[in-house]
């Protein structure tokens, strides 16, 4: 009876024991499914356990599954499952595979500004105050105040060309991926939203580039308009607009642009098929009063450009913009012609050309007190080219520079273009870190203003100085890629000849006024009759009647 007992007891553990490895097979299976084999595993049947299951067969079967190597897992053996941390490295590193595409950098032209550039207090300059245009700084909080604006832009260029919404969706939806790959990163809007927010800002910038340029009247706003009206608020709007964060691809403008100039109720008068270059001459003039410089181009000096290009000037023949900052650099630029002169090479023979630019060499000229010092003198040269400073004999022309307070925003915003895209060369850079070499102090400043070099509209010299000093802290600048530095090369040599520094020192104690001046005359006319006089006593000495 005993026996009888412990058969039945040892039967019923067999079959708890394959029950749980049968249930936590399957949970495991239900978990990382493979393809898999079942089989069937006979078990001898007890008295007790035929009344609790009414089958006609002999055995129970419990099936187990198998791995795919055809054995028979352990009971404690556990199959590794992918945890949510290695699932989202490889996500990460599926997304650098798509951001590391063929071609993919090669077509970003609005870049975010590098982090080494926004230390310090300049971080207000690449961030925009009053409005956002693109996907950088859409939704801030503070700059929500002029979506509404935003919207009666574009309902006055709907109701003005008797046009449907529908048609600049559909225009830019085309070009959405286009103008996705024109940022860098990745764009977090949808499709809809970020076609949604290009026609949204692309009508407004052009709303406001063709009201300064024909009026805003014209285009149906009141003339007490907060926003489109050529008032205090437009100068904000256009420095927001300058910074290399907050452009809009000069693709979506001009399309827009070429389907407003189609409408026919269109009132400015834009004739259709004349929109190539307009958006950009549009630009330019929306943009004017950012220019550094208001001298014009001299006739002779245009004359020469055209005989030298051969066609009449125009700073936008070359093919077109990326965006306005982009426009606005080529207007500062394009009217160099000729080829670029090929910089010196201020290094060693078995030095790398392609190394990284060292920090300690972007010394490319003394300040104005030293060159002043050693007798070379400062001339304001008549030209809107900022870059073309001119030095022979001794004299070093330098264009008149305008600095207001958006001199600041619109140098840093050029320089950190420059720094970020590879395609375009280095001359605005050049020319501020040229600049501030010369500028070391106020009194720099003061002597520079006194030639009519620098036009400061800013505030004290001491402000103008801190400015220059502080714009190139973290830039990354070759002198070898200088297109000033042969003349930096000129002006060095000069400052070095020491007969130079003797003639200016004499120059500057004894003949720095008129009175030192006839003082110097009358001594050196004293000492010739002087010596006159003790000649002829000596000769009369010697020499009796």
């Amino acid at each position: 009876m005993v026996a009888v007992f412990n058969k039945e007891l040892l039967s019923w553990y067999l079959i708890t024991v394959k029950l749980n490895q049968a249930v936590e097979s399957g949970i495991q299976n239900a978990q990382t499914p493979t393809a898999s084999t079942s089989r069937s595993i006979d078990l001898p049947e007890s008295s007790s356990a035929r009344e609790i299951q009414p089958s006609n067969t002999d055995t129970l079967q419990i099936p187990i599954k198998e791995d795919e190597s055809g054995q028979e897992p352990d009971a404690g053996q556990v199959k590794p499952v992918e945890s949510e941390w290695v699932i989202s490295i490889k996500d990460k590193l599926q997304q650098a595979d798509q951001e590391d595409g063929a071609g993919s950098w090669a077509k970003v032209s609005i870049y975010r500004i590098p982090q080494c550039l926004r230390e310090g207090d300049d971080n207000k300059a690449y961030i925009p105050q009053t409005v956002s245009l693109g996907p950088y700084h859409h939704g801030r909080k503070r700059l929500r105040n002029m979506d509404r604006h935003k919207w009666r832009a574009l309902h006055h260029i709907l109701k003005r060309t008797n046009q449907k919404i529908e048609l600049y969706l559909d225009a830019v939806k085309e070009l959405e991926d286009r103008a996705r790959a024109c940022y860098e990163g990745q764009v977090h809007h949808n499709s809809n939203e970020f076609v949604e927010m290009m026609v949204l800002d692309a009508c407004f910038v052009l709303e406001l580039l063709r009201g300064a340029a024909g009026g805003f009247t014209h285009l149906g706003y009141s003339r007490n308009d907060p926003i489109f009206a050529m008032r205090g608020s437009m100068h904000s709007i256009q420095r927001d607009m300058i910074m290399l964060e907050n452009q809009i691809p000069l693709f979506i403008l001009e399309r827009l642009f070429a389907i407003q100039a189609g409408g026919p109720a269109d009132q400015v008068g834009w004739p259709a098929g004349s929109q190539t270059g307009v958006v950009a001459r549009l630009a330019l003039r929306f943009f004017d009063p950012l220019m550094p410089t208001d001298e014009p181009l001299s006739k002779s000096d245009r004359s020469k450009l055209e005989s030298s290009i051969g066609t009449t000037f125009d700073p936008l023949t070359e093919q077109g913009g990326l965006h306005c900052l982009e426009v606005f650099r080529r207007s500062l630029l394009a009217i160099r012609a000729g080829p670029k002169p090929t910089p010196r090479v201020w290094i060693k023979k078995w030095s790398h050309t392609n190394r990284v630019a060292d920090k300690r060499r972007q010394q490319l000229i003394h300040c104005v007190t030293e060159l002043k010092d050693s007798g070379i003198k400062f001339k304001r040269r008549r030209t809107d080219r900022i870059w073309d400073i001119k030095f022979k004999n001794g004299i070093l022309k330098i264009p008149r520079l305008l600095i207001h307070d958006g001199t600041k925003s619109l140098f840093l915003n050029l320089i950190a273009y420059e720094q970020c895209h590879l395609d375009c060369t280095n001359d605005i850079t050049s020319y501020v870190i040229f600049m501030d070499n010369l500028i070391d102090s106020p009194a720099d400043v003061s002597y520079l203003h006194y030639c009519g070099i620098i036009e400061n509209w800013l505030g004290s010299d001491a402000e103008v100085a801190d400015m220059f000093n502080r714009l190139c802290q973290e830039v990354v600048f070759d002198i070898n890629d200088s297109s000033l530095s042969r003349l930096s090369e000129q002006v060095n040599r000069y400052y070095e000849h020491r007969w130079n520094a003797w003639r200016a020192s004499l120059k500057h104690r004894y003949f720095n006024t008129p009175w030192t001046i006839i003082s110097f005359f009358a001594a050196v006319v004293l000492l010739w009759l002087t010596l006159a006089q003790t000649f002829y006593s000596v000769y009369g000495y010697y020499k009796p009647h």
